[in-house]
């Protein structure tokens, strides 16, 4: 019997850290679809922007995909950038960082870098 509850424990905790979420806290598709091509000089650079996004997972479990990841830096990179009138941010570019405890807890953070540009 007393096994029985252990198992049933251990299912019960293992559904209860357990997660298929992803999250997209904010949108900036229309910001970073546009193409542009800088064959000339006509833009000035005016500084650099930084995002991050950090995830936890417990046992492996939990946390979201890679790609949500770099997604949620990225959108914080241009959350923070303050973007104003005809400024976009190229050179995108991702640092990753993990820490562990004993491989129980797991925290993985993904920061994003870009350089902002203002065209002329």
């Amino acid at each position: 019997m007393k096994k029985l509850v252990l198992l049933a424990s251990l299912c019960l905790a293992v559904v209860m850290f357990s997660s298929c979420l992803g999250t997209n806290h904010m949108t900036y598709n229309a910001l970073s679809q546009t193409e542009v091509v800088l064959t000339q000089s006509n833009f000035n650079v005016v500084g650099t922007a930084e995002g991050s996004h950090t995830v936890s997972y417990i046992f492996g479990l939990g946390g979201t995909s890679k790609s949500d990841i770099r997604e949620n830096a990225v959108q914080q990179m241009y959350k923070n950038a303050n973007l104003r009138g005809s400024q976009t941010i190229i050179n995108v570019s991702y640092s990753t960082s993990r820490r562990s405890i004993l491989g129980i807890y797991v925290e993985k953070t993904v920061t994003a870098y870009g350089t902002i540009i203002e065209f002329k």
